[in-house]
């Protein structure tokens, strides 16, 4: 099943099983999550979602924020009729399932934490200001190296397979507008103080090479969240459900003791 939302969210639904929503990152889509599909429709109905500036969804004018992002997938959640959903997120979407989780506590069941953080550097407004003056300047394939070199290891961007081809691409057919808007969001996320509100059971990956969002921030969050478990996903820099599939699911089975 797929369509679009009212307020033009565009999303799919595959499989059977208590509802399980997977939120991608910046500059992706649903696809993102195609690695994981084969493990999760066996057990979850699990809906995937365009992010608000990406895939099939809605581009507004942007700066957006992380709340106007939670809230795009709080009303796709209504009219879907979900009440309770377990959320898996990476980086970005790792982003939006903790402020979800916060602004509606009672709609996450469990929280899978991926490549993310909850409180961004010092430095975040310029950081993500010169990446947006270099998108809207050259395009997304202005900001498509640099991107890949952090998303990836070096062994597995030389190995240049599939996988990595089509999350290149999905970089480039992110629009810039979407692109901009959701750097803006992400550039302010502030949760960090508020996670020992979460009561779900939470997961924590991250990879061990990932410099953008590091282990040592999912440490912290580790720390934050009595009831989180977290593990460090050898040989894998940020997009780690990608680079590290086996690693990544199985840390899921383990989670959710699926068979």
């Amino acid at each position: 099943m797929q369509g679009t939302a009212k307020n033009g969210i565009y999303y799919e639904i595959e499989g059977e099983g208590p509802w399980m929503t997977l939120s991608h990152s910046l500059a992706c889509d649903i696809h993102m999550w195609d690695p994981q599909m084969d493990l999760l429709t066996k057990h979850f109905k699990v809906l995937r979602f365009d992010t608000r500036g990406h895939g099939k969804s809605v581009v507004p004018q942007g700066p957006y924020t992380m709340e106007q992002l939670a809230d795009d997938v709080y009303e796709l959640f209504g009219e879907l009729g979900i009440t309770k959903t377990h959320w898996m997120g990476l980086s970005m979407g790792g982003m939006i399932g903790q402020t979800l989780a916060l602004k509606h506590p009672a709609i996450c069941t469990s929280l899978v934490l991926a490549d993310t953080t909850s409180r961004r550097p010092d430095n975040a407004l310029k950081m993500w200001g010169d990446r947006i003056i270099t998108a809207r300047n050259e395009g997304m394939q202005g900001v498509l190296e640099s991107t890949m070199q952090r998303w990836f290891t070096e062994p597995f961007r030389i190995a240049n397979s599939a996988a990595y081809q089509a999350t290149a691409q999905g970089v480039l057919n992110t629009p810039v507008e979407g692109f901009a808007g959701c750097c803006e969001a992400i550039s302010r996320i502030d949760t960090f103080d508020r996670l020992p509100e979460l009561k779900c059971p939470v997961l924590i990956m991250v990879g061990s090479d990932d410099h953008g969002t590091p282990p040592e921030m999912a440490r912290k969050i580790h720390a934050q969240i009595p009831q989180s478990v977290l593990h460090i996903i050898d040989q894998a820099s940020h997009i780690s459900n990608v680079e590290q599939t086996a690693t990544f699911n199985q840390h899921l089975i383990d989670f959710y003791q699926l068979s």
